[in-house]
């Protein structure tokens, strides 16, 4: 189904009803984060849906999860590995795929490659405290000087964005670090976004971005001024989101793959939920595209 032939309540009604339900398949996530580049499988009558999101490159469209969208996938009332199967082969079939990630309930009797991402289950606080990595529990412990020096605080979009452009790393392009602020600004008007700033001598020296979903808190980003690296504020920033909101949310640490961020995760001893990806190369999407033109399946 294309974007406007979409029946978005019957969407909603079977995304909300999955088990597999997650808030980044959500219409007004996926608005946001591909300015309503997207389109949706459907298994019968809306049984199960998987939203497809794409980019236009010279007229082509090409799959492509967009940034800030760890996962999609399946969504259904019982996850069903020969109705996955049925999806799977049709998006290959007939979609020129770039990068598309499922999620970590989705299973597949083909051989698909994996990603890492990492999940805290509400539970009791001082209990979830209590597995923390003895590491993690002492960067926690900060010094009396940090401590009578410092301050937690939310903040407002424009008191971010400041402090994003000036700490961002990890993104190539210029258009990346505009697409990022753009998503953040527009989360933050839906009231879907929170950022907290750790703040010493009134400077502020680490910042998160959490996203807010009736049953979860994703970490949406961790943005650090490496002068401060080694105050642990990152740290104090996400244990205080997780005292708040532990008892009753999911914390979902979104995503894990690079080995300082794996590692740093894992010190707050989250379950591990890999989920299934795929993603081609500029070689093999070349290939699939001069495939698909010869079958006439190229939409």
């Amino acid at each position: 189904m294309k974007y406007k032939e979409i029946d978005f309540k019957k969407y909603t009604d079977c995304l909300e009803n999955s088990e597999q339900r997650k808030y980044s398949a959500s219409k007004d996530y996926l608005d946001v984060t591909t300015n309503k580049l997207w389109e949706v499988l459907v298994y019968n009558n809306y049984e199960a849906v998987m939203p497809v999101p794409f980019v236009l490159k010279k007229g082509i469209k090409i799959v492509h999860n967009p940034l800030m969208c760890q996962q999609l996938g399946i969504f259904s009332a019982k996850d069903d590995r020969k109705i996955n199967e049925k999806f799977l082969h049709f998006l290959q079939k007939n979609y020129l795929i770039k990068v598309y990630y499922f999620n970590e309930t989705n299973t597949f009797d083909s051989k698909l490659d994996t990603k890492k991402n990492f999940l805290l289950y509400p539970g009791n606080y001082t209990e979830v405290f209590a597995k923390y990595s003895p590491k993690r529990k002492r960067k926690l412990r900060l010094d009396d000087e940090v401590v009578q020096n410092s301050e937690i605080k939310e903040i407002s979009y424009p008191e971010a964005k400041k402090f994003i452009e000036a700490h961002v790393v990890g993104l190539d392009k210029e258009n990346d670090s505009v697409a990022l602020l753009n998503t953040l600004e527009a989360f933050y008007s839906l009231k879907h976004l929170k950022f907290l700033a750790f703040y010493y001598h009134h400077e502020i020296t680490n910042m998160i971005a959490t996203y807010s979903d009736y049953d979860t808190i994703a970490l949406l980003g961790t943005f650090n001024n490496k002068k401060y690296i080694k105050m642990a504020g990152a740290s104090t920033l996400i244990d205080q989101v997780i005292k708040e909101n532990i008892d009753h949310c999911i914390f979902d640490f979104e995503g894990g793959n690079l080995p300082s961020i794996e590692e740093f995760f894992r010190g707050f001893r989250p379950e591990l939920k890999p989920y299934t990806v795929i993603e081609n190369s500029q070689k093999t999407l070349v290939r699939n595209f001069a495939s698909l033109m010869m079958r006439g399946k190229f939409f």
